[in-house]
């Protein structure tokens, strides 16, 4: 089988080390990936059962249950040290409260990733690298393009990695009860690799614990990482080779078909079942081509034999793409499906595809009136989560019952007219 900065870092304060925007000069600032790309990772080889773990307390005596289990899983003197070391970083949980990335519409968000500067340096970065990505295309099935976007988004071709001490990152989310299931199991896996010499105590990357030119997670690393340069070991920081290598065996373990599409972009007709219109509600192109989507240009689309499930991030007036099997890669990857589709859309650019058209969609909520939505929402029974004015997929499930039963398009886009017969 699912990206991790002082421009973007204002602009989106959650991503972890986010860099040049539409410029052509290198990147300076930092970037930042979304937290929902941190994710508990099954088969972590963990010594314990991370839901049961203890979090808050005393620090000291918290601590000192990490290293036992440290000890316990064979973690030496250099990984014990470095745990000994290790404190709290109040702008860790400073960051990982903050997500006003998440609120950002798809054409914000999409429009300042795909930069002139990611665009020119990816098409470099292809070039440079051509035999080694041919290499990672015939072991693991997947496109360069697909490892560009990636590379291109987390920092922006390892210009910014992030300055977070890695293990001060988790220790810090482990102890603290938000989520320490999700890092709880990077921190074992982590000390086990300093301890043999791959990365110092002190090294830096995302304030989430990713770590590298395409942020990594410790278990990642340790345990799925490839040596592409065939110098013996794995520089996930400094050896683009390792890093091609890697990240397209890590897309592989998600699920990634070999050598199938992934996303493509549509146009939609002014009616449709758009009941059945869902990123997750897969269906023939046929039966797409059917119901009159054709390609951007008016033609009708190739019947691949493929399932697809057409995706509306800003409703049915908005831009539309299909969404084929391994777009789900990209949802696990990372979480955001805004950050999913637009790297998504990314990699198509990367391999030859024009600019998508956003086309004129309807105005969407401000966060105060995301909010308000969501209240009303759970008022009816609906779980959107936490209510915070981030379209998430719960909220967008919400959405789009309530237009089925107010008998307008489900697009799953809330729109002020929604808000208003929510309110009625």
């Amino acid at each position: 089988m699912r990206l991790r900065s002082q421009l973007i870092a204002a602009l989106l304060p959650v991503l972890v080390a986010a860099p040049a925007m539409a410029q052509e000069s290198a990147p300076t600032q930092q970037q930042v990936t979304p937290a929902a790309g941190v994710q508990p990772d099954a088969g972590a080889g963990a010594q314990f059962d991370p839901t049961a773990a203890p979090c808050g307390g005393d620090f000291d005596a918290w601590k000192q249950g990490i290293t036992e289990e440290a000890k316990a899983a064979g973690v030496g003197a250099a990984g014990l040290e470095a745990l000994e070391d290790s404190r709290i970083d109040t702008r860790v949980l400073a960051r990982d409260r903050s997500q006003g990335v998440f609120s950002q519409t798809f054409t914000q968000f999409s429009g300042r990733m795909i930069s002139a500067y990611r665009l020119k340096q990816g098409a470099a970065m292809m070039q440079k690298y051509g035999s080694v990505f041919a290499r990672a295309q015939q072991e693991f099935g997947v496109q360069p393009a697909i490892v560009t976007a990636f590379w291109a988004l987390e920092t922006d071709f390892g210009a910014v990695q992030g300055d977070f001490g890695t293990l001060n990152a988790l220790v810090t989310l482990s102890h603290d009860c938000r989520r320490p299931a999700t890092f709880r199991r990077q921190i074992v896996p982590l000390l086990k690799l300093i301890d043999r010499g791959d990365l110092p105590a002190d090294v830096k990357g995302a304030w989430a614990g990713e770590i590298g030119q395409t942020q990594m997670l410790p278990i990642d690393y340790l345990e799925d990482s490839v040596d592409g340069d065939g110098d013996g070991k794995v520089d996930l920081r400094n050896s683009a080779p390792d890093v091609i290598m890697t990240t397209a065996k890590k897309l592989e373990i998600k699920g990634w078909k070999r050598d199938q599409p992934w996303v493509q972009e549509v146009r939609v007709p002014d009616t449709l079942p758009w009941e059945q219109t869902a990123r997750t509600n897969k269906m023939l192109i046929s039966q797409w081509n059917a119901w009159g989507l054709t390609n951007p240009d008016g033609s009708p689309l190739k019947d691949n034999g493929l399932k697809a499930g057409l995706a509306l991030p800003m409703g049915r007036k908005g831009p539309a793409f299909l969404t084929y099997e391994n777009f789900d890669v990209y949802i696990e990857w990372n979480q955001s499906f805004t950050y999913a589709l637009t790297a998504a859309v990314l990699a198509t650019r990367f391999a030859g595809a024009p600019a998508y058209d956003p086309r004129d969609p309807e105005p969407g909520l401000s966060m105060d009136q995301m909010k308000e939505l969501q209240n009303k929402l759970e008022a009816k029974g609906y779980d959107v989560g936490k209510v915070d004015g981030i379209l998430g997929t719960n909220t967008r499930d919400a959405v789009r019952k309530e237009q089925i039963r107010l008998g307008i398009p489900a697009d799953g886009w809330p729109t002020p007219d929604l808000l208003a017969k929510l309110s009625s």
